[in-house]
């Protein structure tokens, strides 16, 4: 089979090469993982408990290549790596405890002798679509929970990644699963619009999840609902962090720097706008532009610095074209830096953002953050709706029951009092609203994402009918 190559974005070379399938490659993995689901659904919880367990533990014992894969395919620091690597195993067995999770219940019915149930049964075959800035987390997120319920399971590997997404499929076949189970399709960039569509038109996939860009999520429902399949769509954000007059703001500075520059600010929930309220600002500003000259960014495989490298150059070029943009306007750079070997950004730090600048509005997905000023409360608030995503969002105060009770006013599936944007747990419900998507993974909401509620009646007395 014809192969394509992912070179390193730090030093050009070749990082790894992978199969590069074709639209009409995928009816025959669609039918392997059809045959794979008629033997894993009829597996018992406790079956199904154990083989993913040992997934998890065949994830953790591939620590050194995954680590060398995402080093090499998108310029990942160890660090970071190695926090995928464990929330990833996290997530798989946590996925494996709730194989006797997946409960029904018996409904009291108007008609006298009924027994009427409602069951959660397995789906079929499910195809999961995971991108490449946390390729572990979102690799193995994509599958553990459809595995848990009894489904089969496609990964359609990002084109970025190959590698480090054919890991997880690795880890996962060497845990014992069923002969078709858990596939995997690889292709080259150009033609992922035609295997993607391929594969959602399967008719052994019955339902679709993805994590990427809300540009092509839409794609990818449109495609889905022509023939009826439910999608799950994890997209784009641009996270606030409100900072209020009573905030502890060196906690506030700590939570900012994270969420903002953990892997580069690459991450769905990375903080994009920090909204503070004038009073503070100044000193605010001023602390969190001293935290940030303290991160440097430097060659990710050297280990010696916070910060890596970003994805390829296209992303530092779109940073500093929002960058540009918001200085042009009368924002303020606080820290910046030159991009050394085309793709090691610094953090960059913006100030007195407005609503009409883009670094306000188009997410970045890079090391640039941006501070926006609001007067009170009420006005941080609607700067923080001010978006077509709602992903993630944070408020910090002094006062808990304030800090909640702006939470509930923040359009976002994810709202932090006094902790960053950036945090995940396999056991909690995880998903946007807005533009940021509809659906959620982990925990029983990932169950009832994952599984056909039916309704099921027993009659236990002669049944009485009008004709």
């Amino acid at each position: 089979m014809q192969q394509f190559q992912r070179k390193n974005p730090v030093t050009g070379d070749v990082a790894s090469s992978a199969h590069a399938m074709k639209a009409s490659d995928v009816p025959t993995v669609a039918e392997k993982a059809q045959a794979g689901f008629s033997e894993w659904s009829q597996m018992g919880p406790n079956a199904r408990r154990a083989v993913l367990m040992k997934a998890a533990d065949a994830l953790m014992a591939k620590k050194d290549e995954f680590v060398a894969a995402m080093m090499g395919e998108i310029g990942a620091t160890a660090g970071w790596a190695m926090f995928n690597l464990g929330l990833a195993a996290g997530m798989v067995r946590e996925a494996a405890a709730l194989t006797t999770q997946i409960s029904g219940e018996v409904i009291p019915s108007d008609h006298h002798g009924t027994i009427a149930m409602a069951l959660r049964e397995p789906v079929g075959v499910l195809l999961g679509i995971a991108p490449w800035n946390a390729p572990i987390i979102l690799g193995v997120r994509a599958i553990a929970v459809p595995l848990a319920c009894g489904n089969a399971v496609i990964l359609k590997a990002s084109e970025q990644c190959p590698r480090t997404h054919a890991l997880i499929i690795e880890a996962f076949a060497e845990a014992g699963f069923p002969e078709g189970t858990v596939n995997i399709v690889t292709n080259a960039p150009e033609d992922a619009g035609e295997v993607v569509g391929a594969l959602i038109d399967a008719p052994q996939v019955r339902r679709i999840n993805f994590t990427g860009s809300t540009a092509v999520g839409k794609i990818i429902a449109k495609r889905a609902a022509e023939h009826l399949k439910p999608v799950l769509l994890e997209l784009g954000g641009k996270a606030p962090m409100i900072v209020l007059e009573d905030a502890d703001l060196d906690e506030a500075v700590k939570a900012a720097a994270f969420g903002a520059y953990m892997n580069q600010g690459q991450i769905c929930m990375s903080t994009e706008r920090i909204i503070v309220v004038e009073s503070v600002a100044d000193e605010f500003a001023r602390k969190f532009a001293e935290k940030v000259k303290t991160m440097p960014a430097g060659d990710p495989t050297a280990g010696n610095t916070p910060l890596g490298a970003v994805v390829d150059r296209k992303t530092v070029d779109h940073c500093l074209e929002l960058v540009e943009d918001a200085v042009s306007q009368g924002a303020e750079l606080l820290v910046g830096g030159e991009t050394s070997m085309n793709v090691v950004m610094p953090a960059h730090l913006v100030d007195k953002v407005t609503p009409g600048m883009r670094l306000f509005r188009d997410e970045s997905f890079g090391p640039v953050v941006g501070i926006a000023r609001a007067r009170d409360e009420a006005h941080a608030i609607e700067l923080a709706n001010d978006t077509e995503y709602g992903l993630s969002s944070a408020v910090f105060t002094r006062d808990t029951a304030r800090g909640l009770r702006v939470a509930r006013q923040i359009q976002a599936g994810i709202c932090h009092v006094n902790a960053s944007t950036v945090s995940d747990e396999p056991q909690m419900p995880f998903g946007g609203m807005k533009a940021s998507g509809y659906g959620r993974f982990g925990g029983k909401a990932g169950i009832d994402a994952f599984t056909e509620l039916r309704w099921i009646t027993i009659e236990t007395e002669p049944g009485h009918y009008p004709i």
